[in-house]
């Protein structure tokens, strides 16, 4: 499959209809994926980015269909990770001397991962690529979200071809967004922000900040993972700005794990208490450890808080697995301004609240309390208690 995005551009990656998860078992990508690699013939010609290994002799294949190899003056490769750097090699025995431009660490990348001397041409922000009646701007992307991340800015076209910023994981056979549902487009776009490029935030807004500054026109643009943005393709650079500085909802976050449903009864009593002090708030109630529970949509969710309350029960002195590896994930992300506080139920020893709120910390989270633990199966007594932990925590918030 290959479409023409306009005269001199074309589509030539690949859609991943069956991809479940990414970046081994780390993100899930419950809607698919596409890799998206762009021929541009102009006097030159150019081929920005390639696809994922497992369908490299696949697109070699599919690429001859579109041009003869050796017709191909020059390979831009934005990022040197194997979702977009994977079918060089396949690619390199056809035309082993193009010249490949990318970042010095992008040389670095790809010499690293696949050991060999291509024709590396390293570029910085600023230089320039002639392709005849247009050329390319590159510009360094550096920890967006890899140190050896660029853009490329094509002229005449004004397109931005934007490597992993502003995509999505999101298969469809309508491959531009004005063409798809928008809330499934926009959770998608969200959900690779918060779990990609959240630590990042800082570099994401000073980089915007840079390339909106060259004045650049920006009629497209054209990520490497999920659809095109043709149609008032600024409104996903606005929203990576609000995303960008801090971003919350009113939102508060439950996330909790439960072995005899105690822990899962005093989650729900302090959600009732939340709203019992504000109506306008929501809130949001999810078990880590459920069959069902999804840890990136998770963290997309804390992502969107204001505040989260993280409970789990004590077992051998410690948190259960599944809380434990959300809170892990909630550090490396480094959430900047939320709260959070920690619940749990108890048959013996006790130390959950004290450690899920040394994580909090360790996490940079605000801890709103010291947390609130019950003993056994909470009574109804202890029931009233988690409501009004609740309550305290909602009017604090407010």
């Amino acid at each position: 499959m290959s479409f023409e995005i306009n005269k001199s551009v074309k589509w030539v990656g690949k859609i991943d209809w069956e991809l479940k998860k990414f970046h081994g078992d780390e993100l899930s990508t419950n809607r698919g994926s596409s890799y998206n690699s762009y021929l541009i013939q102009d006097e030159k010609i150019a081929l920005i980015d390639c696809i994922w290994t497992p369908f490299a002799k696949e697109f070699v294949t599919n690429l001859k269909k579109e041009i003869d190899l050796n017709k191909i003056d020059y390979i831009i490769a934005n990022h040197g990770e194997p979702d977009h750097s994977g079918a060089l090699p396949e690619l390199m025995r056809e035309i082993p001397n193009t010249p490949i431009y990318c970042t010095a660490n992008a040389m670095k990348s790809l010499k690293g991962q696949y050991h060999q001397d291509w024709n590396f041409v390293p570029v910085k922000t600023g230089d320039k690529l002639s392709l005849g009646s247009k050329e390319f701007i590159f510009i360094e992307a550096r920890m967006l979200h890899w140190p050896d991340t660029m853009f490329t800015y094509l002229t005449g076209d004004n397109i931005l071809f934007s490597n992993d910023g502003f995509g999505q994981h999101l298969a469809s056979e309508h491959m531009f967004n004005d063409l798809v549902d928008q809330a499934e487009l926009y959770h998608e776009a969200l959900k690779y922000y918060a779990n990609i490029l959240t630590p990042f935030s800082k570099f994401v807004e000073n980089k915007i900040t840079e390339i909106l500054s060259f004045n650049l026109p920006v009629d497209m643009i054209c990520p490497s993972h999920g659809l095109i943005w043709r149609d008032n393709p600024l409104q996903i650079v606005d929203k990576y700005m609000a995303w960008a500085k801090d971003y919350q909802e009113n939102q508060i976050s439950i996330i909790y794990d439960t072995m005899w449903n105690s822990t899962k009864k005093m989650a729900e009593q302090i959600a009732a208490g939340i709203k019992l002090s504000d109506k306008d708030v929501t809130v949001k109630l999810f078990n880590c450890n459920s069959t069902h529970a999804d840890k990136n949509d998770i963290i997309t969710e804390v992502f969107k808080s204001k505040a989260i309350l993280v409970g789990s029960p004590t077992i051998n002195k410690g948190i259960s697995f599944a809380v434990a590896g959300i809170l892990e994930m909630i550090k490396g992300l480094a959430f900047k301004n939320k709260k959070g506080a920690a619940f749990g139920s108890y048959g013996w020893s006790g130390e959950n609240t004290k450690l899920i709120s040394t994580e909090l910390e360790h996490a940079k989270f605000e801890l709103l309390n010291e947390g609130l633990r019950v003993t056994w199966s909470p009574d109804d007594e202890a029931l009233i208690k988690c409501q009004e932990f609740g309550q305290t925590i909602g009017e604090a918030l407010k």
